[in-house]
């Protein structure tokens, strides 16, 4: 009988750091991804930071775009 090696799990791959979840959403906010990244960023970042990142991310967003009009208005 061949002797069998016992398989040995893949590394745990360490989760996310805030810089790399706040870049997975700024490119998904263009709809640009590479297929790597994407794949890495499945096994490593939890949905629910994608979620606050990218809630405070449109707010950031939208507060911007009023201060700007706001600012073009006001002095127009």
């Amino acid at each position: 009988m061949p002797e069998t090696s016992p398989v040995e799990p893949a590394p745990a791959k360490p989760p996310a750091t805030l810089l790399r979840v706040a870049g997975a959403v700024f490119w998904s906010f263009f709809g640009v991804r590479k297929n790597n990244d994407m794949q890495q960023d499945m096994v490593t970042i939890k949905p629910h930071h994608v979620i606050i990142v990218g809630l405070v991310s449109g707010l950031v967003f939208v507060l911007g775009l009023v201060a700007l009009v706001m600012f073009i208005t006001r002095h127009a």
